[in-house]
């Protein structure tokens, strides 16, 4: 990478999908028209549904399992009185009901879905069981045992109820299917029910009122949906814990060391959080990677990197606090975009 490399080399890209492309043909889509060599998303949208599809490009791939765990905002649609195998209107009947439940019954049994739960994950999902998708076993008929994962639902707030319809707006996070939700419900009330139309609003703390639509993207220059929708690294990570590191400790980073940093300076910080609990930054507030801090002698902290960006990686050894490169203070070259600080 250079420093004229544009800021969508490295970044994050909220894309407003729409309904009847799956999440890796956009994130194809999204790739090709940027001209980056790498690209993925933050949580997959079924090919049924529209909304907030997070795609990181280039390096800032590395930053997903950080990046993805945002509490999520759906607006959705489910009917009452049907039950299918996919637990959405695109999969195959199971069984029809004429009973409708009144709001405020369907009000007080949702309230019970608010907290942590257990939940079975559905068929048509991109779980594993034994090192293959739950999906490409269900388009084959067949169906495996799946363990309830626990999840958390922030909220469950009621819109409106047209006939067998009901409108509702879910705050949940990572790992939940709001169509499991949805059949699940149904179950609890006796009718079935089915989710009939899903849009992700927010995946914090990014939201579709700053995005870029895919018709946009692949039609005009990417300059301008960067604007729209676009984050630099650094921009994308403001959310995320953080510390600073001086040039000789960013240095050591780079070979792979563990500096050792007074606990001071990491206060509020997590300790033993976890390989990607903390993004490490240079002096200029950019992102080298990530790691996490460990005890060490003596009250002090290890600086622990796990993954670390092509800026930050050092080559050759160190030697008399100074870099292998000949690099004078432990300057790193800056990432695609520039620096920012951060406030």
């Amino acid at each position: 990478m250079t420093d004229a490399a544009p800021e969508w080399a490295c970044g994050l890209l909220a894309v407003d999908k729409p309904t009847g492309v799956t999440s890796h043909d956009v994130v194809e889509r999204v790739r090709r028209r940027l001209h980056v060599e790498s690209a993925g998303h933050l949580g997959t949208l079924d090919p049924a549904a529209s909304g907030l599809l997070l795609v990181a490009l280039g390096p800032a791939t590395r930053f997903v399992p950080a990046l993805q765990g945002g509490e999520k905002t759906y607006e959705a649609r489910m009917r009452f009185g049907i039950v299918t195998s996919t637990q959405d209107l695109n999969g195959e009947v199971l069984s029809r009901s004429d009973d409708r439940p009144a709001p405020e019954t369907i009000r007080a049994a949702s309230a019970e879905f608010v907290g942590e739960i257990d939940q079975i994950p559905p068929m048509a999902s991109a779980l594993k069981v034994a090192g293959q998708r739950l999906h490409r076993l269900h388009r084959r008929g067949v169906t495996v045992e799946r363990a309830p994962r626990r999840v958390t639902v922030r909220a469950w707030e009621w819109i409106s109820f047209e006939g067998a319809d009901a409108t509702f707006r879910v705050r949940c996070l990572g790992g939940t299917y709001v169509r499991t939700l949805a059949h699940d419900l149904g179950q609890r009330l006796g009718s079935g029910a089915a989710l009939a139309a899903l849009r992700r609003l927010r995946s914090e703390p990014f939201g579709l009122e700053r995005s870029a639509s895919l018709a946009r993207i692949v039609r005009e220059p990417p300059d301008a949906c960067w604007k729209d929708g676009g984050y630099t690294l650094d921009q994308a990570t403001a959310h995320l814990p953080g510390l600073g590191l001086e040039p000789a400790e960013a240095d050591a980073a780079g070979f792979g060391r563990r500096p050792v940093i007074a606990r001071e300076r990491a206060r509020g910080l997590p300790v033993g959080g976890g390989a990607r609990s903390i993004v490490l930054r240079d002096a200029r507030g950019a992102a080298l990677g990530l790691g996490e801090l460990a005890e060490a002698e003596g009250g002090a902290l290890l600086v622990c990197p796990h993954v670390l960006m092509p800026w930050a990686v050092r080559d050759g050894r160190l030697a008399g606090g100074e870099a292998a490169d000949g690099g004078e203070g432990g300057e790193l070259p800056a990432p695609p975009g520039g620096a920012r600080a951060l406030a």
